[in-house]
């Protein structure tokens, strides 16, 4: 897991854009590795990772284009019966299953530009402050079997567990990183904590380790995006 973990948190530090080469990074099911949601979701697909008050930590939109362009134009997602359902639910769920008003025919939308058929998956953590990853994926053929929404499933569990914020840093560590936020120097910060420069560089060096980072600023970034300061 220590890969996995560290590979996560580079990528958090560098783009919240999920990169192909993450979503490749496992196998589940008999799909060739990282092909799960291509294969099984050709007409596209969408996912968000680690979803805290607003924003996605990572996410990776594979949808078509010209739907993208008139979902965002139609300020869909304010009414879209299946985002309403991701934010209030966990498991999985086809998205003709999903009970709800659809006064703007958003999914009657989407059927018109190759969107079909479709499910939708949730994974959370326990908590109030638990965070949330969630997946639409697409098919223009035929519903989704149960097999296939199970590989869908796992896949994107996967990536949720992958991404989960670390745990171990210590509160000096955090508290350096937090000043290196507000734009204090290693020597301001070491004045304002009454210890050494080199005290506060292997703090730092010790939060850039543990977050999989390379440099501070994608240390302070990785920290920032995770809520960790």
């Amino acid at each position: 897991m220590r890969g996995i973990s560290c590979l996560s948190h580079i990528l958090i530090a560098e783009c919240k854009s999920l990169t192909r080469e993450f979503i490749r990074s496992a196998r589940v099911g008999d799909a060739p590795a990282g092909g799960e949601f291509a294969s099984l979701a050709p007409a596209g697909y969408y996912v968000a990772l680690r979803i805290g008050f607003a924003f996605p930590l990572a996410e990776h939109n594979a949808l078509p284009l010209a739907w993208v362009d008139h979902y965002t134009k139609q300020n869909y997602m304010l009414f879209d019966p299946v985002m309403q359902w991701l934010y209030n639910h966990s498991g999985a769920v086809r998205w003709s299953a999903i009970d709800l008003p659809d006064p703007r025919g958003i999914l009657a939308a989407a059927a018109r530009h190759g969107l079909d058929f479709g499910v939708a998956i949730c994974f959370d953590d326990p908590g109030p402050k638990g965070q949330r990853s969630f997946g639409c994926f697409a098919r223009r053929d035929r519903e989704f079997t149960d097999d296939e929404i199970g590989i869908l499933s796992a896949k994107l569990e996967w990536l949720h567990v992958a991404m989960a914020p670390p745990t171990n840093l210590t509160k000096a560590e955090l508290e350096a990183l937090r000043m290196v936020k507000e734009g204090h120097l290693v020597k301001e910060i070491a004045n304002r904590l009454g210890v050494s420069e080199g005290a506060v560089k292997q703090r730092l060096k010790n939060a850039k380790v543990k977050l999989g980072a390379k440099t501070g600023s994608q240390a302070v970034s990785a920290a920032t995006g995770y809520g960790l300061i």
